[in-house]
């Protein structure tokens, strides 16, 4: 195939470019630069602005287009209705963030979704699933018929940008005393980026299109569970100590960024237990979690040693905390 990448050198972009040169597909980049620009010196790289210039995207063709990088309909209506006549399928990636209602479990494809409040291009934690929703509409009015929606859930593994799940591995290996957050059963979900991309290609090789729900494990596994296997992959000598979730919010500990896949409130109960029966069937095959967690942290010592983490919380803060419940 010849493929157009919108993006193509930050984490899910990246890694779809390296799954798809590994099946020998032809790709363009088009982005502004700004990210990684030394990446893939042997292919095609046009730079532009997504936001009105799009120009050099003009006269040419492709088979398919994979928007890696879309958030503001606005902008994705540009590209979407610019490539409408230049290749066959476009592929947008969107969000698990975009239904309405995540409170409860078995969340699939047919459930509703978001719907903006106000009317802003600002992605906030409040307007970042309704604008996904309104770029997955802008793409299928564009597209109808040869449009692939993907919503996936928190995309982890090797060259993260976030640390929402890297923080996991690099902590536990450092063993000792290991803060856990309470509900112990309570769900968690996630999907190694390089699965994701690598799926993303297979869809677009058989043509197929759609909207699918996108995370892993194919079982549903408890944050018990996800510790303790990432303990046994990348940390023996940690020790996790479960502290109650009532204890944390009033310590003011943040869910999901103080503490990654930690969500104990009521209204997002159902964030971590998707249905992914669809892209189960459609071909998604998932590495084992703890191959994932030893990958990630390989990579995340790679990096400076002063990186400054995005996510999790401080030793300090951990100390602190894990001071209140005794030795």
């Amino acid at each position: 195939m010849r493929l157009l990448i919108i993006g193509g050198t930050v984490f899910l972009g990246r890694h779809i470019v390296e799954a798809a040169l590994a099946r020998g597909h032809e790709m363009t980049l088009f982005n502004r630069g700004q990210h990684r620009p030394e990446l893939f010196p042997d292919l095609e790289k046009l730079r532009g602005d997504r936001d009105g210039d799009l120009d050099r995207l003009r006269g040419r063709k492709w088979d398919a287009v994979i928007d890696t990088c879309g958030y503001v309909p606005r902008i994705v209506a540009q590209s979407a209705d610019l490539l409408a006549g230049a290749v066959n399928n476009y592929a947008f990636i969107s969000s698990i963030s975009a239904y309405a209602d995540t409170s409860q479990p078995g969340i699939n494809e047919e459930s509703p979704l978001a719907e903006l409040k106000l009317v802003t291009e600002e992605v906030t934690g409040e307007s970042y699933g309704p604008l996904k929703v309104a770029c997955e509409q802008e793409v299928q009015r564009a597209f109808s018929g040869r449009a692939l929606i993907i919503r996936p859930g928190l995309i982890v593994g090797p060259n993260d940008p976030t640390d929402r799940f890297t923080y996991w591995p690099v902590r536990l290996n450092k063993g000792g005393r290991v803060l856990a957050p309470e509900p112990k059963d309570g769900p968690a979900q996630i999907i190694d980026v390089r699965d994701l991309a690598q799926w993303i290609i297979h869809l677009l090789e058989r043509d197929i299109t759609g909207v699918y729900n996108a995370t892993g494990p194919a079982e549903p596994i408890t944050m018990g569970d996800m510790l303790e296997i990432c303990t046994k992959a990348v940390g023996h000598k940690a020790e996790l100590e479960w502290l109650p979730a009532d204890t944390l919010l009033s310590a003011g500990i943040e869910p999901w960024m103080d503490l990654p896949l930690w969500l104990p409130e009521e209204d997002t109960a159902g964030m971590l237990a998707v249905d992914i029966s669809r892209a189960l069937a459609s071909g998604l095959t998932l590495r084992p979690l703890g191959e994932t967690a030893t990958d990630t942290l390989a990579w995340a010592k790679t990096r400076p040693a002063n990186h400054e983490w995005r996510a999790g919380l401080t030793g300090e803060r951990e100390n602190e905390l894990l001071a209140t419940q005794g030795p």
